[in-house]
């Protein structure tokens, strides 16, 4: 049987326009891939009344443990405008050395280059243990018929993972840089004030409620929350949007919103941070005899994986084929390992991610080759 070649694979994964939460056949065509090398494949498909349905693939090789996961996605974000592109962002193009399209290094290649690693171990000969993809359709969108119902699916079916490799793009430069072993915390907010409509020329008469959500606005930006440790940045949270609805230049209105994001680290839980920042919100709004309401998302809670023998040895072969010493970090957005470390111990470590989301987002060919190196040799020492 031929080799299975990351690139010619990172591209036919490229070629599906699998735009979250579209799958645009991304899946099945992946299942297919494994199948041919021996995986069974369960492609699980979840829905829910306000979103569209999803479809994840969960992969197993072999029945015996220890298991060795791969995660990872085939939704990709929206292209934007694709005149902007040089190429067509789903009919991926090599230019100087360099693949181009969107999902390249978010994270269609990282994909190629597992499986393609994965082949070169099984031609090898057998191994001790199992090998396994957890891929989702939705972690680009709302993350909530991806990989969060598969963990459950999972566990239900007392499917034990021994340790998983989350395949995100971590490194910020140059392959080799950055191991993440873990990831912030995210909580979203979203504040209404309600006070009293009038006309301007009597400001007396109302109660003004842009007032006081700039005031809550500037408490909530000043607050101190914690100045970080070894292993996490400060915690910091950003408005992401003030709203009110009134389109009369004399008319006080009765409504002010806003938005805002907190990336927080292991100081905190979503719970202890829903207080503090509802005590700010109702104190200032009882103080200026306004109404308050606020409704918090809670993207995920922080978490930290201790390093243990699995993750040197990742680090050491990194080094190896990079030579580059790798840090390890806790940097940057959420990931799905958010999700999978409730059952299993994670490292991420994948492309870079300079181009992610962007136009002409692209992948180095001497990088695909580093990297299903990397893949194949943690395989290798995983099952010595």
């Amino acid at each position: 049987m031929p080799n299975i070649n990351e690139l010619k694979l990172a591209k036919e994964l490229i070629k599906f326009p699998s735009i979250t939460p579209k799958d645009a056949g991304a899946i099945s065509f992946l299942s297919r891939q494994l199948r041919s090398l021996g995986f069974t494949c369960k492609i699980l498909e979840f829905k829910d009344k306000k979103s569209e349905p999803i479809k994840n693939l969960y992969a197993r090789l072999g029945k015996k443990s220890p298991n060795l996961c791969y995660a990872g996605h085939t939704d990709v974000v929206p292209p934007g405008n694709i005149q902007d592109w040089t190429v067509n962002p789903f009919k991926p193009s090599i230019k100087k050395n360099h693949l181009i399209g969107r999902g390249a290094n978010d994270m269609k290649s990282s994909i190629a280059c597992f499986v393609s690693a994965v082949d070169k171990f099984l031609k090898k000969g057998k191994f001790k243990g199992s090998i396994s993809l957890l891929i989702t359709g939705d972690e680009e969108g709302l993350a909530i018929n991806g990989t969060k119902k598969v963990v459950n699916y999972l566990k239900k079916k007392k499917e034990k993972i021994d340790f998983c490799i989350v395949g995100e793009p971590t490194n910020p430069n140059k392959l080799g840089e950055m191991i993440k072993i873990g990831r912030r915390g995210s909580l979203t907010g979203k504040i209404e004030i309600s006070g009293t409509q009038g006309h301007v020329a009597y400001p007396h008469l109302s109660n003004n409620p842009i007032n006081t959500l700039v005031s809550i606005c500037k408490k909530l930006k000043e607050k101190k929350f914690d100045k970080g440790n070894k292993n996490f940045q400060p915690s910091n949270l950003e408005f992401t949007a003030i709203n009110v609805d009134n389109k009369a230049q004399n008319v006080i209105p009765s409504r002010a919103k806003a938005q805002f994001n907190i990336r927080y680290n292991n100081f905190h839980s979503t719970n202890t941070l829903k207080k503090k920042i509802n005590t700010v919100v109702k104190n200032i709004s009882k103080k200026n005899k306004c109404k308050s309401k606020i409704k918090f998302i809670a993207n995920g809670d922080s978490f930290l994986t201790k390093p243990d023998k699995t993750i040197f040895m990742a680090k050491k072969i990194i080094k190896n084929v990079t030579k580059i010493t790798p840090k390890f970090s806790t940097t940057g957005g959420t990931s799905d390992a958010r999700f999978i470390r409730k059952i299993a111990p994670c490292l991420e470590f994948g492309l870079v991610n300079k181009t992610m989301h962007k136009v002409d987002e692209c992948v180095s060919l001497s990088d695909l080759k580093k990297l299903t190196k990397i893949y194949q040799n943690i395989l290798e020492g995983y099952f010595k």
